[in-house]
């Protein structure tokens, strides 16, 4: 999992994208009053709060620390817990697990679909969406040729984005029957104008620069936009190229 200090505010001011677009995947997971629904990676709450305003009673859980004091912050009146979507443990079951733009994030998804599939009570739906195959790959690979080329570095990006047919099997492998799965181009507008994909990067990949000198980061970030600028920046903005697995599940009976 690749290691990130989350910058809470920057997530919020410079990439409400990530939740805005999540708001297409609640009519999905169709939140009913009276529900116990987990919110897996839920960052600052924001759909954590959505969720909740269905009358549902949810937990949000994050990873990041950061990321739950915040949402507790916004949100006092909702649960908010720290823990490892790997490993996490309630002592209760859900009627839903929803997850937005988290489980890309996780190189391990077998004991991630583990969990989840723990966590749901028999009939409880999973609704998910994340970076699927092929997502972002002309933003990564315009980062790694010019590392490669700057300063003489070797990036090996530590996402993890599926097929449809690489996830679905895992999925029913643990008890989750799939409903329904597609995989999706999205191309989407960063934020910022110019400096769009160099606020993508410090939020995203900050690691990757933590050992490059000031002046070679420099010709590395203007190395990308040359290579990105012909096919991804048109009209004052950046855009990345994202590609979205969207699945819903339901735990076996």
């Amino acid at each position: 999992m690749p290691t990130i200090d989350w910058n809470p505010a920057l997530y919020d001011q410079k990439h409400a994208f990530v939740f805005q677009y999540g708001k297409g995947l609640l009519s999905l997971l169709e939140p009913r009053a009276g529900e116990t629904i987990l919110d897996l990676g839920c960052g600052t709450g924001h759909l954590t709060k959505a969720i909740a305003e269905s009358g549902a009673r949810v937990v949000g859980i994050d990873s990041s620390a950061e990321m739950i004091e915040q949402a507790r912050q916004g949100y006092p009146g909702i649960e908010f817990q720290v823990a490892d979507a790997r490993n996490f443990s309630l002592p209760y079951t859900f009627d839903a697990v929803f997850s937005n733009a988290t489980l890309h994030w996780i190189k391990e998804a077998e004991p991630v679909v583990e969990h989840i599939s723990a966590a749901l009570r028999p009939g409880g739906r999973f609704v998910a969406e994340l970076g699927g195959k092929g997502n972002v790959a002309n933003l990564m690979g315009a980062l790694q040729q010019a590392l490669q080329e700057v300063a003489g570095v070797s990036l090996e990006p530590g996402w993890y984005f599926p097929s449809i047919g690489e996830y679905t099997p895992l999925l029913e492998k643990h008890g989750l029957a799939v409903q329904s799965v597609v995989l999706f181009d999205r191309p989407t507008q960063l934020e910022e104008g110019e400096k769009g994909i160099r606020i993508w990067l410090q939020m995203f990949s900050p690691g990757v620069f933590r050992d490059i000198p000031p002046n070679v980061k420099e010709r590395v970030l203007a190395r990308i936009e040359e290579l990105l600028r012909p096919q991804f920046f048109r009209d004052g903005h950046w855009f990345a190229d994202y590609r979205r697995l969207r699945v819903v599940a339901y735990k076996e009976q």
